[in-house]
């Protein structure tokens, strides 16, 4: 063979060099970088939009004693009100505008009735007929409120409900949780919706709020269970009715509940509010007032929570909850959040209600990163690695012809250059 018969040997050497350089460019960009598939941020790799990203540095206050807020030139600063804690949350993205002690631990009176709510509401149907019996109504504390339900009388599931929302009545409670499995079952089982929820503040010992030794809740975990009830359009009904006849269907022995809500209602003394829708209010000797509030304008809604106003007041938790909520609504379109309520989403008529995740949400290192990139992202990766394994064996193939050439090359210098061809 002759040294003309090796230039295509350099030739097709040379080709495949380039060839080798042209594929491994790269495709699609798909940086390993800061801020590529690894990025760590939170929310970086959220599937869709998850709205207003909160400032890298974002850190909630909610921990912290006393009262929280983020100054700006503005935004006005929260009124000064006397109760041991509170807190003011936007419900469209769950930002908490301003609080006070969020996590204290106090006695939560007959909020802990939207507590009770959420864990057994979804499981009777509204019309659904029950007679309340003696065992029913065994066990009320003394000095109880009452809706005034009558042994061996048949109500229907949505007579009871109203027993609970507008008159706090503990033998509507009781007759509930009877038919629920039990007083001690019924507890459990609000243990275990507050632990879903995300509530670590609170301890249930009495399934209607009543004083208990051990039983707390906090202005926090008392907004999650009003945040999360105002999803279920049965909990929001209920919460928001002014008035209904027990039983609904009349009767002799029928007559008018009126919610002891007096922010809803206007009564007492307290103007109602405009653009209240709810939630629940309460009362014990130990607990104190304590209200969780709703209030909806122009398409905003807002949710206060208040526990144990000390100015004396008898109105005071309404009054306060007013001046908070007043606050709120000038406030909300320019205020810094102190912290993030978890978003609430509705699970398919169960009922229950899961928190879907805190914001801003945290990504666990390098799995969740990966995982939720996008198809192309993921090709992207995939695309790297088979151009690099499609490159080194294109450079071993010209690798081995140029060594091939080299020594016929030698061969040829030893024999002084003989040609194999004819």
């Amino acid at each position: 063979m002759s040294s003309v018969s090796w230039a295509p040997v350099r030739v097709v050497t040379a080709a495949t060099v380039c060839a080798a350089s042209l594929w491994v460019v790269p495709g699609p960009a798909a940086a390993d970088g800061p801020h590529g598939i690894d990025d760590l941020r939170p929310g970086a790799h959220a599937a869709g939009p998850v709205g207003p990203a909160e400032p890298a540095d974002f850190e909630s206050r909610l921990d912290r004693r006393g009262v929280q807020f983020l100054p700006r030139p503005d935004v006005p600063e929260p009124p000064e009100v006397s109760a041991l804690s509170w807190m003011v949350t936007d419900l469209a993205d769950g930002k908490v505008l301003a609080a006070k002690d969020a996590h204290r631990p106090l006695p939560p009176a007959s909020t802990l009735k939207t507590l009770f709510a959420l864990t057994v509401l979804p499981k009777f149907s509204q019309g659904a007929v029950h007679t309340v019996s003696l065992e029913d109504l065994a066990g009320i504390e003394s000095g109880s409120s009452l809706a005034g339900l009558k042994e061996d009388m048949p109500y229907q599931v949505a007579d009871l409900w109203h027993g609970v929302f507008l008159s706090s009545g503990s033998d509507a409670v009781h007759t509930l949780a009877s038919m629920n499995g039990g007083w001690r079952k019924t507890i459990d089982d609000m243990q275990e919706t507050a632990r879903r929820l995300g509530a670590r503040d609170t301890r249930v010992e009495s399934a209607d709020g009543f004083d208990t030794p051990g039983q707390v809740s906090s202005a926090y975990d008392l907004s999650l269970f009003g945040q999360a009830g105002l999803t279920d359009p049965d909990f929001a009904h209920f919460a928001s009715t002014k008035r209904a006849e027990l039983p609904q269907d009349g009767g002799p022995d029928a007559f008018t509940l009126q919610n002891t809500n007096r922010l809803l209602v206007g009564s007492r003394g307290v103007r109602p509010y405009d653009g209240l829708i709810g939630v629940k209010n309460g009362y014990t000797t130990h607990a104190g007032n304590t209200l969780i509030a709703a209030a909806r304008r122009d398409g905003r809604t807002l949710l206060v929570t208040l526990m144990n106003p000390r100015s004396g007041g008898r109105n005071a938790v309404y009054e306060e909850t007013r001046d908070l909520l007043d606050w709120g609504f000038e406030a909300a379109p320019r205020a810094a959040a102190v912290g993030v309520l978890p978003t609430m989403e509705p699970v398919e008529r169960t009922g229950e209600t899961q928190p879907v995740a805190h914001r801003p949400r945290p990504v666990p290192l390098h799995k969740a990163g990966v995982a939720a990139q996008p198809d192309g992202a993921r090709l992207t990766r995939n695309w790297w690695f088979l151009s690099a394994a499609g490159a080194f064996g294109i450079i071993a193939v010209a690798g081995l012809g140029t060594v091939l050439w080299r020594r016929r090359r030698t061969v040829r210098r030893r024999t002084g250059g003989e040609s194999e061809s004819a």
